[in-house]
C-alpha cells in the first residue's frame, strides 16, 4: 500500500509536465480534439514505457535507478518549428531518426560530452526557454487567432493560474511544491468552469478504452534539418540526464560505470524511436521526481515500476486524456509561463558559475544566445544563403547551438599561448605553496 501511494506521488509530480507537452505541440500544429486526445493518451503511456526501459536493466538498456521519464520541454520549440516548416510528418521522422542516432552513439557519447560543457548546454537550454515564451504569451491571450484574444476573461484566467502557482510554490514545501503547476492548472480550470468557458464535449465523445496505433497522427518523413535539430536537442537532454543519473547514483549509493551510462543513453534513444513510431515524443529524465526520491528517502525501483504501470494503464483510457484537453488556452498559458520560465532559470543556473569564472565563456554565451534568439525572431535573415548553409542558420536553436559548440572549441579547447602561460603560472604558484 505504501509503495502504491508513493507511486501515485511520483505520477502527480510529473503529470503536469507530461500532459503540457502534447497540449502545446498538438495545439500549435493544428490537431483536432480526437487527435489531441490520442496524443495526450499515447504520451502518458509512452512515459510509462520509457520509464520501464530505464529501471529494468539488461545488457542493452536501463540505468537501473529509480528514475521517471517524460517528454523534454527542450523539444517543444523545435518540434513546433519543424511542424510549421516541414509538416507534422517531419516531426516524427526527426524523432525516430534522432533516437536511432542516440542509440548508435550511446557507446561513444561519454567522450562527446566534452563538447557539451555547462557553457554550451546552458546556452542551448536558455535559447530554448526564451524562444518558448511567445508560445506561452499567445496562450495567455486565449490562443493565436482567437476572437477574444486578450480579453479580460482570458487575462483573469491566465494571471489567476500563474498567481495560484506562485502562491503554492511560495507557501508550501516538499510534495505540494513539486505539484504546484498541476494544482494551479486544476484551480484555473475549475474557475473557468464557473466562468462558463470550458467545453466538456471532448470528454463525452472520447472512448472509455482504445488501442494504440503506429503512425496514427502521421507517417514519418525524413528531412536533414529537422533530424539535425532533434539530434542536438537529444544530445543536450542526454547531458542533463547524465547529471540526473549521477544525482540519483549518489542518493542510492550506486557507483555508476561507463557501461551503466551507455545503457541509460541507449534507453532514452530507444524510447524516442518507439515514441516516434506511435506518434509520441522524445523522452528524458524528469528532475522533479529526483527531488521526490530525496525527500521521501524511498529509493526502491518497485515504486517507480508502479508509477510506470499506472502511466501505461492511463494511456489506454482516452476519457482521462480528454480531461486534459478541456483546459482553456488561457489557463495553459499561465502554467506555461511558469514552466518555460523554469527552463530559462535552469539555463541561467547552468551558466552562472561558468560566466563568472571566465570572460571567454561570457562571450560564448553572448554570441550564441544572441544569435539563437535573433534567428528565431528574424528567420528571414539568412534566406538568401545557399540551402546547404541554411541547414545551420534557418533554425534559432541549431544556429545558437552551433555557435556555442564552435566558440567553446575556439576559446576553451584549442591550445593557446595565453592559456598555456596561465596554466604554467598556476602550476608555479602551487609549487611555491607546496615548498613553503
Amino acid at each position: 500500500m505504501k509503495s502504491t501511494i508513493l507511486g501515485v506521488q511520483h505520477l502527480l509530480a510529473m503529470y503536469a509536465g507530461a500532459v503540457l507537452v502534447p497540449l502545446i505541440v498538438g495545439g500549435a500544429i493544428g490537431l483536432d480534439a480526437k487527435q489531441l486526445t490520442y496524443l495526450v493518451s499515447i504520451d502518458i503511456l509512452m512515459c510509462g514505457v520509457a520509464t520501464f526501459l530505464q529501471i529494468v536493466t539488461n545488457r542493452f538498456v536501463g540505468i537501473g535507478l529509480p528514475v521517471v521519464l517524460g517528454c523534454t520541454f527542450t523539444a517543444v520549440g523545435p518540434m513546433i518549428s519543424i511542424g510549421d516548416k516541414f509538416g507534422i510528418s517531419a516531426i516524427y521522422g526527426a524523432i525516430i531518426a534522432s533516437g536511432l542516432i542516440i542509440v548508435i552513439i550511446s557507446r561513444f557519447f561519454g567522450s562527446l560530452v566534452r563538447f557539451f560543457p555547462p557553457v554550451v548546454t546552458g546556452s542551448v537550454v536558455t535559447i530554448i526557454g526564451v524562444t518558448l515564451i511567445p508560445v506561452a504569451l499567445n496562450n495567455m491571450g486565449g490562443g493565436m487567432g482567437a476572437p477574444d484574444f486578450g480579453s479580460a476573461k482570458n487575462m483573469a484566467l491566465s494571471f489567476g493560474t500563474l498567481l495560484t502557482i506562485i502562491l503554492i510554490y511560495r507557501f508550501s514545501k516538499g510534495f505540494l511544491r513539486s505539484i504546484s503547476i498541476l494544482l494551479g492548472m486544476v484551480a484555473g480550470t475549475v474557475a473557468a468552469v464557473f466562468m462558463n468557458v470550458v467545453n466538456f464535449a471532448p470528454v463525452k465523445e472520447a472512448a472509455v478504452f482504445h488501442m494504440i496505433q503506429p503512425f496514427y497522427i502521421a507517417t514519418p518523413t525524413f528531412h536533414l534539418l529537422p533530424i539535425l535539430t532533434m539530434t542536438l536537442v537529444a544530445m543536450v537532454s542526454l547531458v542533463e540526464s547524465t547529471g540526473v543519473y549521477f544525482a540519483l547514483g549518489d542518493i542510492c549509493k550506486k557507483d555508476l560505470k561507463q557501461k551503466d551510462l551507455e545503457r541509460g543513453y541507449r534507453a532514452e534513444g530507444l524510447a524516442s524511436v518507439i515514441g516516434g513510431i506511435f506518434s509520441a515524443f522524445p523522452y528524458t529524465t524528469f528532475s522533479q521526481n529526483v527531488g521526490l526520491v530525496q525527500m521521501s528517502g524511498v529509493k526502491s525501483r518497485r515504486v517507480i515500476a508502479i508509477t510506470a504501470g499506472m502511466l501505461i494503464l492511463l494511456g489506454f483510457m482516452p476519457k482521462i486524456a480528454a480531461l486534459a484537453i478541456i483546459i482553456p488556452n488561457a489557463v495553459l498559458g499561465g502554467a506555461m509561463v511558469a514552466m518555460f520560465g523554469m527552463v530559462i532559470s535552469q539555463g541561467i543556473k547552468m551558466l552562472s558559475k561558468v560566466v563568472v569564472d571566465s570572460q571567454e565563456n561570457a562571450m560564448i554565451v553572448a554570441c550564441s544566445v544572441g544569435l539563437g534568439l535573433g534567428v528565431s525572431v528574424v528567420p528571414e535573415l539568412f534566406a538568401r544563403l545557399p540551402e546547404s548553409v541554411q541547414i545551420l542558420t534557418s533554425n534559432g536553436i541549431v544556429a545558437g547551438s552551433t555557435a556555442a559548440i564552435t566558440l567553446n572549441i575556439m576559446f576553451n579547447m584549442m591550445p593557446s599561448k595565453k592559456r598555456k602561460e596561465r596554466k604554467e603560472n598556476e602550476a608555479a604558484v602551487l609549487l611555491a605553496k607546496q615548498e613553503a
